[in-house]
């Protein structure tokens, strides 16, 4: 690759910050330059990007705030994920070209980023490589710690997942269902609650659009209590839950998505 070369650039640019449901408008797609060499002097590396994660903490990056322990996007910049990327050029010595990494890097073509430290390099590509998307991602390590590390499971305790066909819940009940649990999920659609059912291998699901009290809808898939609420959702569902935890109970709460819209 000659220095100087310069490339087309597709980028999803981030327009301003929201109140609300996000719309398609609240984001513009165009087409930038960008130079295929890594700066002289920088240990910033130059990457190609394969793949790209649209996760609902996004959502909350969308209005300005502070104090977080993530930073909220930049008006009239593309916006940052996580994502699977090939590295193209590199001053970071820890990196070099044709490496596979996963981490933040931009919604783009091609990305320089300037913090090597928030990337992984990928030392295993005998599965797909959009499975560090998943699994092998951000939402596989949130399920795995959620779980296992704050929820301190055991065989045959009852556990209820909200938003459970999402990346991180559907995981969730992956793991629980190993370990011997009974394991019921909430979704939104019927195609959702089947996936659960006859893919994921949930004992129970329900879709929670159908159902009139949440609260009843509880006490019919957990007569005797939830011991382990896995918690995607928040607000009126948090509050059936908490009708329904059993003594010594445990609440991971790893997102709060009936929330992420209002002001």
């Amino acid at each position: 690759m000659a220095d100087g070369e310069r490339a087309s650039n597709k980028q999803i640019i981030f327009k301003d910050y929201i109140t609300g449901f996000p719309k398609e408008s609240d984001m513009i797609l165009t087409t930038a330059t960008i130079n295929l060499k890594v700066p002289q002097g920088s240990n910033a590396i130059l990457v190609k990007n394969l793949y790209l994660s649209c996760d609902p903490y996004m959502r909350v990056r969308m209005k300005k705030f502070e104090g977080s322990y993530i930073e909220p996007f930049k008006p009239s910049s593309p916006i940052n994920g996580l994502g699977v990327a090939r590295v193209l050029d590199s001053g970071h010595p820890n990196f070099k070209k044709g490496d596979l990494v996963w981490g933040r890097t931009g919604w783009e073509e091609y990305s320089i980023i300037t913090a090597p430290e928030t990337v992984f390099k990928i030392h295993h590509t005998d599965v797909p490589l959009s499975y560090y998307t998943g699994i092998l991602g951000m939402p596989g390590m949130t399920a795995y710690v959620g779980f296992h590390e704050i929820c301190s499971p055991k065989k045959g305790e009852y556990v209820f997942i909200s938003a459970a066909s999402g990346a991180v819940g559907q995981l969730v009940g992956q793991f629980a269902k190993l370990l011997g649990c009974y394991v019921v999920g909430s979704a939104g659609t019927k195609e959702k609650v089947d996936l659960l059912k006859n893919k994921f291998g949930f004992d129970e699901a329900f879709n929670y659009k159908e159902e009139q009290d949440w609260d009843a809808a509880l006490k019919r898939y957990f007569p005797d209590g939830i011991d382990i609420y896995f918690e995607n959702v928040g607000g009126k569902m948090l509050d059936a839950v908490l009708l329904n935890m059993r003594l010594r109970g445990r609440i991971a709460v790893c997102g709060m998505i009936s929330q992420y819209n209002f002001d």
